[in-house]
């Protein structure tokens, strides 16, 4: 803490955004090394994506019939694009206990005395968890290398698909932040995360094709900003699992994503640093 209090003191002055950049990278940094120091926490938080790659590919592989193939390596290429968005959004949850610690502990309290700017503390958490998550997509890609999953377009496409899984792991991130600001202890915001990401993930196109569902739930998996992403990413990694629907998300799966990350990102964050202003006066 005193290393956090030291860099935010000495920070030279200068405009309003570079203050806010230079302090939110010091916070940033200050839960890098957090996270360095309790490799547990990073361990743990890549054991539950290797145990659903090897799960669902093994166990629903050969009954799913995708693009009507109910061959296992086709589903295993068409699950890992919803695995990979599954991944990054249930990093909500951490972000969410993590805020919820910090205001439990105290922390916040500190903070308010120092020099710095205000939305600076969420926001240098929020690039740590960003940091974590995409080491958890690496470690994740081996794996579903291992098990058969494979890319069938471009290397720029492939990275462009990434980028969307961290963009919209980022962006709800942010809803996790607001979760963590409303809540009394960390254990409650661990459950507030995950009770809403559990329908978001499974009521979406990510482990089944949306098309074989009742119209009234298929309607409601193609407008998920969950599904948008999953399909950007079969789309760009070249997988199979391509969309029939007529919805507009489905059929603009790249853009919708990518709306979807920065009205998240735009609405939550505002949200958020209000919560944290307020909770800190």
């Amino acid at each position: 803490m005193s290393a956090v209090t030291d860099a935010v003191r000495v920070a030279p002055p200068g405009n309003p955004v570079g203050q806010s950049i230079r302090d939110s990278l010091v916070v940033a940094k200050r839960n890098l090394i957090r996270m360095a120091r309790i490799p547990e926490v990073v361990i743990f938080g890549l054991i539950q994506p290797i145990m659903f790659v090897v799960l669902f590919s093994y166990v629903f592989g050969g009954s799913m019939d995708i693009a009507g193939s109910t061959s296992p390596e086709v589903y295993r290429e068409f699950l890992m694009a919803g695995i990979f968005a599954q991944t990054v959004t249930f990093a909500t949850a951490g972000a969410g206990a993590g805020i919820a610690e910090d205001m439990h502990k105290g922390l916040i309290d500190r903070f308010r005395s120092l020099p710095m700017a205000r939305g600076a503390v969420l926001t240098g958490r929020t690039l740590a968890d960003l940091v974590q998550t995409a080491l958890t997509l690496l470690v994740l890609a081996v794996v579903a290398l291992l098990v058969g999953w494979r890319t069938h377009t471009s290397a720029g496409e492939v990275l462009g698909a990434f980028a969307l899984l961290l963009l919209t792991g980022y962006a709800f991130t942010w809803i996790g932040a607001v979760i963590g600001l409303s809540v009394r202890t960390p254990e409650a915001a661990t459950s507030g995360g995950l009770v809403w990401l559990f329908p978001v993930t499974f009521v979406s196109n990510a482990f089944v094709d949306s098309g074989n569902m009742t119209p009234w739930l298929r309607h409601i998996a193609d407008w998920n900003p969950f599904s948008a992403t999953v399909q950007a990413c079969r789309e760009l990694f070249g997988n199979p699992g391509v969309s029939t629907s007529d919805a507009w998300p489905m059929q603009h799966a790249v853009w919708a994503s990518l709306i979807y990350s920065v009205l998240i990102i735009a609405f939550f964050r505002t949200l958020a640093v209000r919560k944290y202003r307020s909770a800190a006066t």
